[in-house]
């Protein structure tokens, strides 16, 4: 059975397997080596996240992923006060819901390979912009979410990776250091472009190759067709299948 790689999180994941998606570029690198299973859910915070462990990470399975990506914290940083309020979650809540989200996965299996994510950062004006194309005069006259306020929660995911001893990516920072991050990277000021998917796709690999699980040291789940022997097929699988 091949091992499975499990993406949870929100809007940013849910969409990764759409043309150009970071999660669809794992399903190709990690072809005939894993099955990636996406579980993104738009518009979801942390605090709802919780609600789904035990349906998505059941305690007791004989068979747990062997790594599992978490993105969390763009909704999470939506202001108080603001249009997107209701999925506002305070900092300090969140950061122990991911206490919680790690704590738990880790019940699940000791060896899971465990890597989370940093909001990405907010392009303020492209969020505006975006609001203005949906909702012409009537849109936002203040951002939902700014920049800096995500910038201590991906600041608050790093500290709980580091303090819980698992991996993580702080995707806020590491897309700011190219130039017209904002338009680059970023199709309405939150989710991303193509190039966007790809820094998260390179970003993940990184990690996962950084850890125990690089695509080309895996083995594949059954002979290449260049090992088949035309005459005696049943040869290879014998020696590799059964």
């Amino acid at each position: 059975m091949r091992p499975h790689i499990v993406l949870f999180g929100d809007s940013i994941t849910e969409q990764s397997f759409r043309y150009g998606g970071w999660g669809a570029s794992l399903t190709d690198t990690y072809s005939r080596k894993a099955d990636i299973v996406v579980r993104g859910y738009g518009g979801y915070n942390t605090r709802w996240a919780l609600f789904l462990l035990h349906h998505i990470f059941p305690l007791g399975s004989t068979t747990p992923p062997v790594a599992a990506t978490i993105f969390f914290g763009a909704n999470d940083a939506a202001l108080a006060g603001r249009t997107s309020e209701r999925q506002y979650v305070p900092l300090e809540e969140y950061k122990e819901n991911l206490r919680k989200i790690v704590r738990h996965l880790k019940e699940c299996s000791p060896t899971m390979l465990i890597v989370l994510i940093t909001p990405p950062p907010i392009d303020e004006e492209g969020r505006k912009e975006y609001a203005t194309s949906l909702y012409g005069e009537k849109a936002m006259k203040l951002p939902e979410r700014t920049n800096e306020v995500t910038g201590t929660y991906a600041n608050g995911c790093v500290e709980v990776a580091k303090e819980l001893g698992v991996a993580s990516i702080n995707l806020w920072s590491k897309m700011q250091e190219t130039q017209g991050w904002q338009k680059k990277f970023l199709s309405d000021g939150l989710h991303l472009t193509p190039d966007g998917n790809g820094v998260v796709f390179e970003e993940v690999v990184r990690a996962f190759k950084g850890a125990w699980l690089s695509a080309t040291e895996m083995p594949s789940d059954f002979p290449h067709h260049s090992e088949i022997d035309p005459q005696s097929p049943q040869t290879v699988f014998h020696q590799r299948c059964l």
